[in-house]
């Protein structure tokens, strides 16, 4: 008797391919969109709690698209290259910017447990005990706890959508039982949404969680095969810090040479070196100042 091969890449592939069901369906009422926006949570709950998954270096490029959307809010023009530079190419003593800022705050709020310190972490203009208090305005199930939570810090500050949006991410995780935020409603949810409330507001979450879901699956099977392929090339690196470079790689979206353990020369040589052995992109396009990311 034989048996078949166990494939993780396959799994990870057949994994990520959200049931046609839930993505093609159009649904008519408020209980058909609530039982579509669980669905995929769950099914994105059986892909996060997959060993093979770098599950900071996804959570650190949610935090990118959601603070993207969340500068498209605001109306101003800065995109992901923008974000990246912002953050990743900061001096000693330089300031990030106001959309720098967002994305700080959503990768402060990501990269740690939640809990009211990480959030204050993440929102240091919040008093930790309105955060606390904002967090225990969300009552019943995943989806309504995140929309109380959303309309109660947006009553109390008219203008605060990132800290409402990175709150209602938080009290999402905590009704789910997840250890960490992950960033989803900024991306599903529209400027107008934002104005709703009450049960609207609660149907407007349902129906935002579908796409961020579907896209966060695929994004994880990605990340899943690029960080399987980084590990295999690893052994092949000689350079004294790779080891500690390849896990900076695993954990954010985007690594500048200089921010790695080894002299600059070095830095460079083993980001050429990664990009030959197809297991890390440069972000950039740029022949300078580049940042690079699996």
């Amino acid at each position: 008797m034989t048996f078949a091969r166990h494939d993780p890449v396959s799994d990870t592939d057949r994994l990520a391919r959200m049931p046609a069901w839930v993505t093609s369906a159009c649904p008519e009422t408020p209980e058909d969109v609530a039982f579509l926006s669980g669905a995929a949570l769950h099914h994105l709950h059986l892909v996060l709690d997959r060993d093979d998954l770098p599950q900071a270096l996804l959570r650190d490029r949610r935090a990118l698209r959601a603070a993207e959307a969340c500068i498209g809010f605001s109306g101003r023009p800065e995109r992901a290259g923008d974000l990246r530079d912002a953050v990743h190419l900061l001096r000693p003593g330089d300031l990030p910017g106001p959309a720098g800022d967002i994305y700080l705050s959503w990768q402060r709020a990501a990269e740690r447990p939640v809990s009211v310190k990480t959030l204050g972490r993440a929102l240091p203009g919040l008093d930790p005990g309105r955060i606390a208090a904002w967090l225990e305005a969300g009552t019943g199930a995943p989806v309504t706890r995140a929309a109380m939570v959303l309309e109660a810090v947006l009553t109390d500050v008219p203008r605060g959508e990132v800290p409402a949006l990175i709150l209602a991410d938080a009290a999402l995780a905590q009704a789910l039982g997840w250890v960490h935020l992950l960033p989803l409603l900024a991306t599903g949810l529209t400027r107008a949404d934002l104005r709703r409330q009450g049960g609207d507001l609660r149907l407007a979450c349902h129906r935002a969680l579908v796409s961020p879901a579907v896209e966060t699956t695929r994004l994880a099977a990605d990340l899943a095969r690029r960080a399987a392929h980084l590990a295999a090339v690893a052994p092949k690196l000689r350079a004294k810090g790779a080891g500690d470079a390849v896990a900076m790689f695993l954990a954010q979206d985007a690594v500048a040479p200089s921010a790695l353990p080894m002299p600059d020369r070095a830095a460079r040589r083993l980001c050429d070196r990664l990009v030959d052995l197809g297991a890390v992109r440069e972000l950039t396009g740029r022949d300078t100042f580049r940042l690079y990311g699996v």
